[in-house]
């Protein structure tokens, strides 16, 4: 990190910066673009779908279902705020975005991981109870605790985000004006402020601390619980039946958490700097596309929700019904 000499009121401020993205590859600039939009459409077709499942289908009406809706709504705002700038950029070879634009990019993107780490931790604790403490389940996991829990995830996660996006928003930036990433992440964009950044970096890396180590632990902890727990059931037929419940979060929360340990703890070098790149396309582009696939084909209740969906909205009952 460059160091404040205290003199940046003599330099000129920059007002924009060059998103770097993958302007190394010139020749894969048009197969890149096709590629990132089928995904973008596919992913916010995809959670969508899924939001519109869990709100139209009544047998959907269950906590799981109820953070799945949230969760897929959150994708949706994630890849909104990555893949749009990503397809302008590859389409017109246009890099640059103006330094309020990639704070704001920022802030999106900063509020919604905090958001999903809260919100992925929410329901590992309802998949924990639901498997660990069954007859309590309905009491410990009512309606009220569900909004409360989901609502906390949000406004914790976009006021912590908000007001360090407005602290950055204050710094001066004097140059380089070269952002070697494909979105404006936290630590490439305070690499190059020569205000003195010390300050918020600790106060950050608390923030960040409180905002993602303690639901990742609460996470596990429920994990290890549900295995345990599962481990103990007698028969094959249950234990299947007690894991197929919590499956499909438990790949979501792997694919999330995974590439997010690997992206932040290994260190910044330029050897590392194209592998932290690539890795960050999975916890910004892949897991938001993955989710619904992931969990449209392993639950039972959303493709049995989505077949009722077809039957009731295809072409031939709409006919039916226009005509009555």
């Amino acid at each position: 990190m460059e160091k404040w000499t205290g003199d940046w009121r003599n330099q000129t401020s920059i007002t924009e910066f060059i998103l770097l993205g993958f302007g190394d590859l010139p020749e894969l600039q048009t197969p890149l673009f096709l590629m990132f939009l089928v995904i973008y459409v596919v992913t916010v077709a995809g959670n969508i779908l899924i939001v519109v499942l869990v709100v139209a289908d009544q047998h959907l009406h269950t906590p799981m279902y109820f953070f799945l809706g949230n969760l897929s709504c959150l994708e949706t705002c994630y890849s909104s705020t990555i893949l749009p700038r990503m397809l302008a950029s590859l389409l017109t070879g246009d890099r640059t975005i103006s330094v309020p634009g990639c704070v704001a990019q920022l802030d999106f993107f900063g509020s919604l991981v905090a958001v999903e780490c809260c919100l992925l931790s929410a329901m590992s604790y309802d998949r924990y109870l639901a498997i660990c403490k069954p007859l309590h389940y309905a009491a410990l996991m009512n309606g009220s605790v569900c909004f409360h829990l989901a609502a906390g995830s949000w406004v914790s996660g976009f006021v912590t985000c908000t007001v360090m996006a407005c602290w950055i928003s204050e710094m001066t930036f004097c140059g380089p004006d070269e952002i070697d990433h494909f979105f404006c992440d936290y630590a490439p964009l305070v690499k190059l402020s020569c205000s003195d950044t010390h300050p918020m970096v600790v106060v950050t890396f608390l923030l960040s601390s409180i905002l993602t180590v303690p639901p990742f632990l609460l996470t596990l902890a429920s994990y290890v619980c549900i295995i345990a727990t599962i481990h103990r059931i007698p028969s094959t037929a249950g234990r299947q039946r007690a894991f197929s419940t919590c499956s499909s979060h438990l790949i979501v929360v792997t694919l999330y958490y995974g590439t997010l340990i690997f992206v932040y703890l290994l260190p910044d070098t330029g050897t590392l700097r194209d592998l932290h790149k690539a890795l960050s396309l999975f916890y910004t582009i892949l897991t938001p596309l993955a989710n619904p696939l992931i969990y449209s084909l392993r639950n039972r209740e959303v493709k049995e929700a989505l077949r009722k969906a077809i039957a009731i909205w295809s072409p031939y009952q709409i006919l039916t019904l226009l005509s009555s």
